[in-house]
């Protein structure tokens, strides 16, 4: 009985993680036999609390790239600092190929502004005021591993007084 229960706990802990689907593609490849069908599909897996993945999975039917690309979101996993008005500690910059994502901290009730999958990777992240623009390249894929790496590189104040060997206190100053 106690095995039972805990699959489960374990059951229950998934279920609060979201999964949304940016994109499907039907790609090709040539080979000696004609072309061979499959398909790709851009995935954003994230809690709404702070943590978000975008992943990608390929199989020869779309169930089976979306469950690819949810296992692989699961893997490639980013911790998001948020504060008090569920939004953004600072302005925060992700290149990604030709896309590159800005993202700036917004007042609350602004909501997310954003566009594409940069708005899905946010809202799965749990961010619910922000300002976001993409530049360069409107591939949906860069854009959201763009988005990913930007809000990987955010850090709180108190992160940032331990690496200086600071009080937060003295951090304005």
């Amino acid at each position: 009985m106690a095995n039972r229960r805990k699959s489960n706990k374990s059951r229950e802990k998934d279920t609060d993680w979201q999964e949304r689907v940016v994109q499907i593609r039907r790609v090709t490849k040539v080979v000696k036999g004609g072309k061979k069908l499959s398909f790709r599909a851009i995935v954003v897996v994230g809690n709404e609390k702070g943590q978000v993945g975008v992943g990608v999975g390929k199989a020869s039917d779309v169930i089976g790239a979306v469950k690819k690309g949810v296992a692989d979101g699961k893997k490639n996993l980013v911790d998001v600092p948020l504060n008090k008005s569920y939004s953004l500690p600072h302005p925060s910059v992700g290149i990604a190929g030709g896309a590159k994502v800005f993202m700036r901290p917004a007042a609350p009730g602004t909501g997310v502004i954003a566009g594409g999958a940069v708005r899905t990777v946010l809202e799965l992240a749990g961010v619910r005021n922000v300002l976001a623009k993409q530049l360069g390249s409107d591939n949906p894929l860069n854009n959201a591993r763009a988005a990913a790496e930007a809000l990987a590189s955010l850090r709180t104040f108190s992160e940032v007084a331990e690496e200086r060997g600071i009080a937060v206190e003295k951090l304005y100053v």
